[in-house]
């Protein structure tokens, strides 16, 4: 299982490029530890692969443009491809762990357009209705899916049949996962375009937050005026576009600080966060220490942080 603590995103595409991930068999076992994330919580991102997930430690919020839902100890969850979202660790204090299953779906269906994928995978790939979906052990049937996930993390990649293994297990949750969202595959959901311009203007930001950023600069970047583009950010993730390019460059600011030896000017400069005496300000109300504080803290720690 490997231990996955950073956000890189495809050159073309932008979405979220998962390491170790590979097209001859796509699937990767990953245990977060959210609490060791800066700011405890991982930024907006979607990708391609499902992700199936169970918690082991902690409560975790995961938001989406759409829905908020927290998973506590015992539960889990269902996020669906290229679903937007993020997620924060509730507690300040608590160890936060969360066990993932991300894979591809072609490695249940086989082929596109077999018949695997259009009976049973596509309905539920492409519904927009069915974007996130929380299990709780209280229910029967979702107890059931919450058994399988767990089960599959106790296969061992290096022994013999592994990938038949994992490939079979999914298949299971997967038919399991056909039955429990049976209701909302009867009923077609409607594509929302604001989903593509919000990831678009997201793309910008992270291309981008190095320099200064226009809101006319933003917009255009997903064909909306000002005023719209101020209504989705509001609308959808619940902040200011100026809100979020300042958490994203404090994200990238912790992860500078953990990762190199950079001086706190240098890196006010490259985090789009100017003077090192308004860099220290905006950092402290955001970690609730001063920037080199918050080096020495996590870097005599030996933990490094996401790059």
């Amino acid at each position: 299982m490997k231990n996955v603590q950073k956000l890189e995103f495809h050159a073309g595409s932008k979405e979220e490029l998962l390491p170790g991930f590979e097209a001859e068999f796509p699937y990767i076992a990953t245990n977060a530890e959210l609490d060791q994330y800066p700011g405890r919580s991982a930024p907006w991102h979607w990708h391609r692969a499902i992700e199936i997930f169970y918690m082991e430690s902690g409560m975790l919020e995961y938001d989406t443009p759409k829905k908020k839902l927290s998973f506590s100890a015992g539960t889990g969850g269902f996020v669906n491809s290229n679903v937007l979202h993020m997620t924060k660790a509730v507690s300040q204090t608590e160890k936060n762990i969360q066990r993932l299953h991300i894979f591809d779906t072609a490695l249940i269906s086989g082929n596109d357009g077999s018949r695997i994928d259009k009976k049973y995978v596509l309905p539920i790939r492409v519904n927009p209705r069915i974007d996130i979906y929380a299990f709780h052990p209280g229910n029967h049937r979702q107890a059931e899916i919450l058994n399988l996930i767990k089960a599959a993390f106790c296969f061992n990649e290096n022994d013999i049949g592994y990938e038949i293994k994992i490939r079979e297990s999914l298949s299971e949750i997967w038919l399991k996962l056909f039955e429990l969202f049976s209701a909302s595959l009867d009923r077609e959901g409607k594509y929302d375009k604001n989903d593509e311009r919000l990831k678009n203007m997201l793309v910008y930001i992270h291309e981008h937050f190095a320099e200064r950023i226009l809101a006319s600069e933003l917009a255009e970047a997903a064909c909306l005026s000002e005023r719209e583009c101020f209504r989705l950010f509001h609308s959808y993730l619940h902040t200011t576009p100026a809100k979020y390019i300042q958490s994203y460059r404090l994200q990238a600011a912790c992860r500078m600080l953990i990762n190199g030896q950079d001086t706190i000017t240098d890196i006010g400069h490259a985090c789009g966060l100017g003077s090192s005496s308004y860099f220290g300000r905006v950092f402290r109300e955001y970690q609730n220490c001063t920037p080199m504080e918050y080096r020495k803290k996590w870097q005599d720690s030996d933990i490094l942080c996401p790059k």
